[in-house]
C-alpha cells in the first residue's frame, strides 16, 4: 500500500488551527505589552485575555468573571481538587469522591491528598466505563468535600451523566469538579444549567498551543490562591500571563463550540466505520459502548499483539495513533482505564486508541483499516501468546470470550 500520513491521535493534542494561529500572531510581534502595565501595549494585552475570556465563558455558559487561565488541564485539575480540599478540610471534611478510570491529573492529586489524611473513595465503573448517579449518592457521606468525574474518558471516549451526577451533589450541599479536557468541543456544556461547580478545560485539545489551560469556578464557590506572588488571575493564579496562548485558547474554545452538532454529524460515521471494519478482525474487543461515547474515540484491544509493536507498524505506514492516555504511552504498564472495565493484562496490552476529527477524511478510515488488516497478523505470527492460544484455546477461554469481536 501507498504511504500516507494520518493523524489520528487527536485526543493526545491537535495541531493549532490557522485561525488560532492568526489569532495568537500579533501578540508576538505587535502588542507584546505585560498585561499589568498601563501604556497602550500593555492594555492591548490585558483587552486580549479579558477577550479571550469572555470567549470561553460564552463557550462554557457562565460568566467572564467565573474563568481563570492556567498553564494546562493538568494544572486546572490540580488547583480545582487540592484548593477544594484545603478549603472543605477547615470545616472537618476530609472524604473525597473519584472514579477508577480519571486521568492521572485527577488520581495522582487525589493520591497526593490521601498522604495528607484525607480519606479517597474510587468508585468502581461497569464494563463499559460508566457510574451512575445513583453510585455517588450511595458515597456522599457527612464529611464529603468534593466529587470530582470526569467529563468523557480520554481513553475510551466515555461521555458520563455530568448532569445528573452534579444535580446529586448539590442537592447534598457538595462541591463537584469535572475534568472536561476531552468534552469541550465535542459534547455539548453549559456550566450553570449542569450545576457544575468547576471545570477544567486544556487548550491544546482545542487547537489551540500547549501550555495553556482554563479553570472554571463558580462564583460563590471561594477557593484559595493556587500560585502566590502577584494579582494575576484576580490574585488567584499570580505569574504574568501568556497572552499569544491564552488569545488562542479564547478564538479555539470559540471555533470549537460553534458548531458541535456539526462536528458529531461528520466524524460518528467515520467513528462507528473504522469501528465496524476493527470488529471484523478475528479476536478483537470494542472498549467502551458504543453509546454515550466521544464522535472521534475508537479503543480496541487486539489479543495476542503488543500494543507498542502495533504502534510502531502504524507509524512505518504514516498512521500516528495511540495505546492509551498520551500522558503515559511511555509505561510498559498496562492501562488503568482498561483494567478497570475488568479487562486482564493479556487483552489490556494490546490496546490502540484512535481519535479522529473534523479533518479526518474516509478515505483515511479506509487507509487505516487496510494498514491494520496487514499488521495485526504480522504481529501475531512473532507472539508467543498468539502461538500459545493457537495451540490450547481452551486454556484461553475466558480471554477469547473477552475478544469475541463486541
Amino acid at each position: 500500500m501507498d504511504k500516507r500520513f494520518i493523524y489520528a491521535d487527536n485526543a493526545a493534542t491537535t495541531a493549532v488551527s490557522k485561525r488560532v494561529f492568526n489569532a495568537m500572531l500579533p501578540f508576538f510581534e505587535e502588542r507584546y505589552g505585560n498585561p499589568s502595565s498601563i501604556y497602550g501595549i500593555g492594555q492591548d494585552a490585558l483587552r486580549a485575555v479579558e477577550e479571550a475570556r469572555s470567549k470561553a465563558a460564552a463557550a462554557l455558559g457562565c460568566k467572564a468573571n467565573e474563568v481563570y487561565f492556567t498553564g494546562s488541564g493538568t494544572e486546572s485539575d490540580n488547583w480545582a481538587i487540592r484548593s477544594a480540599a484545603l478549603k472543605m478540610s477547615k470545616e472537618g471534611k476530609k472524604h473525597i469522591i473519584t472514579t477508577a478510570v480519571e486521568h492521572h491529573a485527577v488520581l495522582h492529586t487525589c493520591e497526593y491528598l490521601a498522604k495528607s489524611g484525607f480519606e479517597v473513595t474510587q468508585l468502581p465503573v461497569d464494563e463499559n466505563g460508566f457510574i451512575t448517579p445513583g453510585q455517588v449518592a450511595d458515597a456522599i457521606r457527612a464529611d464529603t468535600a468534593l466529587v470530582t468525574v470526569m467529563y468523557a474518558n480520554n481513553e475510551i471516549g466515555t461521555i458520563m451523566p455530568i448532569p445528573e451526577i452534579a444535580a446529586v451533589c448539590r442537592e447534598r450541599g457538595v462541591l463537584f469538579h469535572t475534568d472536561a479536557v476531552q468534552a469541550v468541543g465535542n459534547v455539548e456544556i453549559n456550566v450553570a444549567e449542569q450545576q457544575i461547580d468547576m471545570l477544567s478545560v486544556s487548550g491544546h485539545k482545542l487547537r489551540a498551543p500547549k501550555g495553556v489551560g482554563a479553570l472554571y469556578i463558580r462564583n460563590g464557590v471561594s477557593l484559595p490562591a493556587f500560585i502566590l506572588g502577584g494579582a494575576q488571575e484576580r490574585s488567584k493564579r499570580a505569574g504574568t500571563e501568556n497572552v499569544p496562548s491564552i488569545a488562542g485558547l479564547g478564538e479555539a474554545i470559540a471555533a470549537a463550540c460553534e458548531d458541535i452538532q456539526g462536528k458529531v454529524k461528520k466524524v460518528t460515521p467515520l467513528r462507528d466505520k473504522l469501528i465496524d471494519g476493527i470488529l471484523k478482525i478475528e479476536s478483537v474487543r470494542l472498549n467502551g459502548g458504543r453509546a454515550n461515547r466521544l464522535p472521534g474515540n475508537v479503543n480496541a484491544s487486539f489479543l495476542g499483539v503488543e500494543g507498542e509493536a502495533l504502534l510502531l507498524n502504524l507509524d512505518l505506514r504514516g498512521i500516528c495513533a495511540s495505546s492509551g492516555s498520551a500522558c503515559t504511552t511511555g509505561s510498559l504498564d498496562p492501562s488503568h482505564v482498561l483494567l478497570a472495565l475488568g479487562l486482564p493484562a493479556e487483552v489490556a496490552h494490546g490496546s490502540l486508541r484512535l481519535s479522529l476529527s473534523e479533518d479526518t477524511t474516509e478515505e483515511d478510515v479506509d487507509y487505516i483499516l487496510t494498514a491494520l488488516g496487514e499488521v495485526i497478523p504480522k504481529i501475531r505470527k512473532m507472539s508467543p501468546l498468539w502461538e500459545d492460544i493457537v495451540k490450547n484455546p481452551k486454556e484461553y477461554g475466558s480471554i477469547l470470550e473477552l475478544t469475541m469481536n463486541n
